[in-house]
């Protein structure tokens, strides 16, 4: 999976012991992201839908949430990524504004990420190896990549794994169905399926995915935005479009309160940070509309960006490392029976 900010990797094994300790059939992912928690869901059994407004999640979403193993021809798909490999390198839009004019990549690797996008774009659109050779693209791109693991700066200094020879790799499919839905969660909550558990995983605080990852957005939707600022960000990170309100102290908690009453699931888990704006007493409060409260606090080390310290937009230090560790609160909510399973097989593992 790609370096990714707020990513759930170490809480994966939890949130997934949690969900079978429900019994859950049907699951719903509001804020998927990298599709990491719903990845474990489905090779678990269960049934995800992955909600999500990054267009670069979508595409994770319909590579590994929609699309059904047993039911690709997976030789089509090693095919397309042998031929893509072998494209000659071709410098475009995006080896002159992320490589030339920014330095996240080595030209030679955004020469190939040129080629191959365009390609993936002129023979593969409506076929259903879109998704999948756009998902082996960014991972590949992310393999070679110049940063600290988000794009609102590069290094000063080049990173060793950027020298690497970008690679395209099978994206792995999984057995299984599911649905991928691009749109705002606030959006379309009211308009998706019941299901047994929803987990939600919230924006934190005033950093926004839009513009932590636009080079990915960019990537996916590949059409030549303009940029600003020395991270060559594009321009509609500024408007207001693409502003959520779980970017916004004021606006946060209402929006929260909002999304937990609408969602229609049995049972709800949420996770979130202590080094954020709402407080574990207000989480509980909230999640008191869906029945019984448990919380499980969870210790883990911090993203590599807060230890290493803060780096200004041309990749200089100019802030010193803080906490070393955070806590996840983990809020289970639901019917009593439910919920105090759930608590238990947590306290068991």
């Amino acid at each position: 999976m790609i370096k990714y900010l707020g990513s759930k990797r170490t809480l994966v094994p939890l949130l997934t012991q949690l969900a079978l300790a429900s019994d859950a059939k049907t699951a719903l992912d509001l804020f998927t992201g990298t599709t990491r928690v719903a990845r474990s869901f489905k090779e678990h059994g269960l049934t995800v839908t992955a909600v999500d407004t990054a267009s670069y999640s979508h595409v994770f979403a319909k590579t590994w949430i929609e699309l059904n193993k047993s039911s690709c021809d997976l030789g089509e798909l090693n095919d397309a990524l042998s031929r893509l490999s072998s494209l000659k390198p071709e410098p475009g839009y995006f080896t002159k504004t992320f490589c030339e004019d920014a330095r996240y990549f080595q030209p030679k690797n955004g020469e190939r990420v040129d080629a191959i996008r365009n390609a993936i774009e002129t023979d593969y659109k409506s076929s259903w190896l879109y998704e999948p050779l756009l998902a082996s693209l960014i991972l590949a791109a992310d393999r070679v990549d110049s940063t600290t693991g988000i794009q609102m700066a590069y290094l000063k200094q080049w990173a060793s794994r950027s020298n690497n020879t970008l690679e395209l790799q099978d994206p792995g499919l999984l057995e299984g169905n599911g649905k991928a839905v691009l749109g705002d969660a606030l959006e379309v909550v009211t308009d998706l399926d019941p299901v047994d558990l929803a987990y939600l995983d919230p924006p934190y605080n005033q950093h926004r995915y839009f513009a932590n990852y636009h080079i990915w957005e960019t990537l996916v939707r590949w059409d030549a935005p303009q940029t600003y600022g020395i991270a060559n960000k594009r321009e509609d990170v500024r408007t207001d479009t693409n502003r959520s309100p779980f970017n916004s102290k004021p606006n946060m908690a209402p929006a929260l309160a909002r999304l937990i009453s609408d969602v229609r699931a049995q049972t709800i888990v949420l996770s979130y940070n202590n080094e954020s704006w709402l407080e574990r007493e207000q989480l509980i409060e909230m999640c008191r509309v869906k029945g019984e409260v448990e919380v499980i606090d969870v210790s883990f080390k911090r993203y590599i960006g807060g230890q290493i310290g803060v780096y200004n937009r041309k990749g200089e230090k100019v802030g010193n490392p803080g906490a070393k560790r955070n806590t996840e609160h983990v809020v289970i909510a639901g019917p009593a029976e439910i919920v105090r399973r759930m608590h238990l097989a947590s306290v068991r593992a």
